[in-house]
């Protein structure tokens, strides 16, 4: 199942939206998670819708129009979204008002605004979109079922354009709830530092992105040539993964010139992730990219755009790459991985 990128859109902790999106700033955070540095949006949603829909929502939509724009689309033939976490911060809102005014003269506005499939089906209604509609909520596997889905639906209508994205936002009580847990770093290392750290926890973020997909290759700079997700994967189980899946591809690890990987800043964690990259791709050149995004549950959907970037521009950009072994770009592996449970390879390969 191949699929080409005809259109890509992010809004993210970094400048994505902009057309030089090669000046990606270091993230200098002030807290312990990055928020989105958000654009204008009057350039892509109505002024009117916007006093009306949530920060996700912006976001989202936002996102959607610029890769329907690259694409030249009006309107996809279907939508599809992973999101993790949905629409958290209505849903707190919602939550707190029930509490605060004892489940009276509650705001409908929150509620509605609440769910996971508000963002695809606030896009539907803002690009006219009739079609096929989808909303995947399974949790740090979510972009890449959506993938999936948009790869399969391809199959059956190849001369269909889809529209698939992920979407998460982070709020002040996630953050808390995930530093109660352990999971997030007490300090506040900045950019590249934090995987030089010696501690567990990682650093939050958020973004949107969003891809057209079509079966023609026809002003694309870049495809997709296929996904994987594993869960729980011991090292062996995790090796012949990876090596099955370039397999299905007709290639060798020897043919990946860039492995993009999820490293965190988990001391733990990203040991594990360097001794299995290095073990197994030796001659390929490394690369990062929770630094630029934080880590969520969709953040691959962050790395499918710096990867798609890359194929374009033919270029890495300094402040992602850990090892340059002087290849042209060609084949990228995108290896994330969500905390110690959920892997992903993901491969994307230039036209």
């Amino acid at each position: 199942m191949i699929a080409y990128v005809k259109g890509v859109g992010n809004i993210s902790p970094q400048m994505t939206w902009r057309d030089d999106a090669f000046s990606i700033r270091d993230g200098d955070q002030t807290g312990n998670y990055l928020s989105a540095i958000e654009p204008d949006y009057a350039a892509w949603i109505n002024p009117q819708q916007l006093r009306r829909i949530s920060r996700i929502l912006k976001m989202g939509t936002a996102a959607a129009s610029i890769a329907l724009q690259e694409a030249k689309l009006s309107s996809p033939d279907a939508i599809i979204t992973g999101t993790g976490m949905g629409c958290v911060e209505d849903t707190g809102k919602f939550l707190d008002k029930i509490t605060t005014l004892n489940e009276e003269a509650l705001n409908p506005t929150p509620f509605m605004q609440s769910t996971h499939n508000t963002i695809g089906s606030q896009i539907g209604l803002m690009v006219g979109c009739k079609g096929y509609n989808q909303t995947y909520v399974q949790g740090a596997f979510s972009f890449e079922h959506s993938l999936m889905d948009a790869l399969m639906q391809l199959d059956e209508q190849p001369d269909f354009n889809i529209l698939v994205g992920g979407v998460d936002e982070v709020t002040e009580t996630y953050s808390q709830i995930l530093q109660r847990f352990g999971l997030l770093k007490r300090e506040t290392p900045r950019s590249m530092d934090i995987f030089s750290s010696q501690t567990r926890g990682t650093i939050l973020g958020e973004g949107a992105a969003y891809f057209v997909l079509s079966r023609t290759a026809e002003g694309s700079n870049a495809s997709i040539q296929g996904i994987k997700t594993l869960y729980q994967p011991h090292a062996h189980e995790l090796h012949d993964g990876i090596d099955s899946f370039l397999a299905e591809a007709l290639l060798n690890r020897n043919d990946v010139d860039l492995v993009l990987t999820g490293k965190s800043g988990d001391a733990i964690a990203d040991k594990q992730i360097d001794r299995d990259v290095n073990l197994r791709f030796p001659q390929s050149s490394l690369a990062v990219f929770k630094h630029l995004c934080g880590e969520h549950m969709v953040a691959s959907s962050f790395a499918l755009w710096l990867a798609v970037y890359m194929l374009k521009h033919q270029q890495m950009h300094e402040a992602v790459v850990i090892k340059d072994a002087g290849r042209p770009l060609k084949n990228i592996l995108v290896y994330n991985r969500y905390y110690q449970d959920h892997h992903s390879l993901l491969l994307v390969r230039s036209c």
